[in-house]
Order: structure tokens, then sequence, then C-alpha cells
């Protein structure tokens, strides 16, 4: 692992400045474009991807593919679209996974090998209980894990979850069972179906379930109260001092396309955010739009991976 926090911006624009003299021959598009999903359907970033995608193809006058392609906590998807030709045909749709799996996976590949297009969402998460959990608080919640070491189990789903779930164990200094999914959808299934006992999940998948029963929302992760669409939920902060997870969904491309290519996907992309059906699809669910250029998402990137480099350090928190 050789990414490093202070040459992240500077690696990322130099790369794309010596590559904007080889733009590809012809013109841009020319036949369809893969948006590569690293989770499974049904999930938080299957469902942006699937409102976006269609738009996006309509700027682009090529169909826009979504290919959900699992595995390694996104890391299977992303690193296809980081060894891909860097022709702007491969986009990868990227959560804070990226940043976060180098913390807990030694295989995990560099995130400075992708490039920044755009942020697309920003979105808070909450934890969430299967209704048999005698718990309704997330003061509960750490006693029950304290009283029962070792058997209270949290759906280890990669990125911000996962990382939801060490921090409370760390708080809590009581052995959890960590499970293991391949993404939230069946992470929030096995969740509803009493294979574990908590899961931290966006609010935009995570809303129906509560709505239906089958699950109950314990806390929000935002730093405070007050954010649609579990506005009086309390936050987790309130019982764990510092305890603030906000997700967030982003495109990105091959370290080496072309800026001409990087700035014309932004374009196209920010232009699909700012439809009206798309930004109330969007606040129907949960999300809130959040387009950036390349070069402050890139900024953001770096500040998030010296951000989870440390609360995770501070957790005792080691690759395996």
């Amino acid at each position: 692992m050789n990414f490093k926090l202070s040459l992240l911006s500077t690696a990322i624009v130099t790369a794309s400045l010596l590559a904007g003299g080889a733009l590809a021959q012809g013109v841009y598009p020319s036949k369809p474009v893969r948006w590569i999903v690293p989770f499974p359907p049904g999930g938080p970033t299957d469902v942006v991807a699937r409102v976006v995608g269609p738009k996006l193809g309509e700027r682009l006058g090529q169909p826009v593919i979504i290919e959900n392609r699992a595995g390694a906590g996104g890391n299977v998807g992303n690193d296809a679209v980081a060894k891909s030709a860097p022709d702007g045909y491969n986009i990868a749709f990227v959560i804070p996974g990226l940043i976060t799996n180098p913390f807990f996976m030694k295989s995990s590949m560099d995130p400075a090998e992708l490039i920044s297009i755009t942020q697309l969402t920003r979105v808070s998460l909450v934890m969430l209980a299967n209704p048999g959990v005698p718990a309704n608080s997330t003061r509960e919640v750490v006693d029950l894990i304290r009283a029962k070491p070792g058997t209270v189990s949290c759906g280890s789903s990669g990125s911000l979850p996962t990382v939801g779930c060490a921090l409370l164990q760390s708080y809590a200094k009581s052995d959890m069972i960590m499970v293991n999914y391949k993404g939230n959808a069946p992470a929030l299934t096995g969740l509803m179906g009493g294979e574990i006992n908590l899961l931290f999940d966006v609010v935009n998948t995570a809303l129906s379930q509560v709505k239906s029963g089958r699950v109950r929302a314990i806390a929000s992760t935002n730093p405070k109260r007050g954010s649609p669409p579990f506005a009086d939920l309390p936050v987790v902060a309130e019982t764990i001092p510092g305890f603030d997870l906000v997700s967030w969904q982003a495109a990105m491309v091959a370290r080496a396309t072309p800026r001409q290519l990087v700035q014309r996907l932004n374009r196209d992309f920010l232009a699909v955010l700012d439809m009206p059906d798309v930004r109330q699809r969007m606040i129907d669910t949960g999300l809130e739009s959040a387009g950036s250029t390349p070069e402050a998402f890139d900024e953001f990137l770096a500040r998030e991976y010296a951000k989870y480099g440390q609360v995770l350090k501070e957790a005792g928190i080691k690759p395996e």
C-alpha cells in the first residue's frame, strides 16, 4: 500500500495533466460506456447508478451499461476500472471503501490508481438492529455488547458500515462477531432474517425496512440530530463522542485518463445531477446531490483518508 495523504492530490492532478495531450482518436464516446458498481444489485450504490446512468447515456449519446462486479469490499470492481484502458469507457462507482479498505485489508488496491470525475451524493448512516435484539438505544447496545462478550454480531459489508462496527466494538471494549457480506443489500437481508444483530446502513435503503418494522432504527451517525429522513432519531455521538459517519458516492476513472475526457465526463455528470427529476429522486430516497469538480473531490478524498486512518488506528484496527 503506497497511498500517501500528502501525495494524493498532487499525484492525481499531475497524472491528469501528463495525459492531457493523449486524448483518444475519434469522437468520444463511439460505443457504450460501462459503469462498474462494485457491489451486488439492489444496494444503495446500485440504486443511484440506475437513476443517473440512463440520463448520463442520453447526454453522451451512447448507452451507459451498469455492471455489478462485487467482491473484496469493492476492490474487485474498482481494480477492474483502474486496470482498464484509460479511455473513458470504464467508470468506477466509488464509495468510502476506496480509502478505508487499505486499513482493513493488506491486499487492497492503491486509491491513487483512480482519478476523480465528481462526487455524486452524500448520505448519512443509521445504526439498525434486528427487532429481536433487546436494545433500543446506543447505550443499551453498548451495555448488551459488554454483558455478552463475543455474542453480539455486526454486519461488516465494507467501507463505513465496517468502520461503524469497529468503532462500536472499540468503544464497548468487548468482543463482537463481525459477519462479512459482499455488500449492504445482502447484509440488510441478513439483519431482517436474524443472521446478525446489528448493521450500519445508509438511510436511503434502510428507510423502507424501518417503516415496515423489519428492522429497528437505533441512532443516526450524523454529528447532530435533525437530518431527514430520521430527523427525530438520536445520534450515536450523544453516547460515543466523536462518532461521525457520513457516507458519499462518486464516479472515478483510471488514473491515466486524459484530462479532457475527465472534464467532459464531469460536465455531463453535473448536468444530470442538476436535473429536477434526478434531484427529486435523490431527495425521495434520503440522498443529497453533491456534484463537485475533480480537483475538489481529490482534496476531499485526501482529508477523508487522513480522518479514517486516524480513527481506525486509535481503534486498534490493523490490515489483515
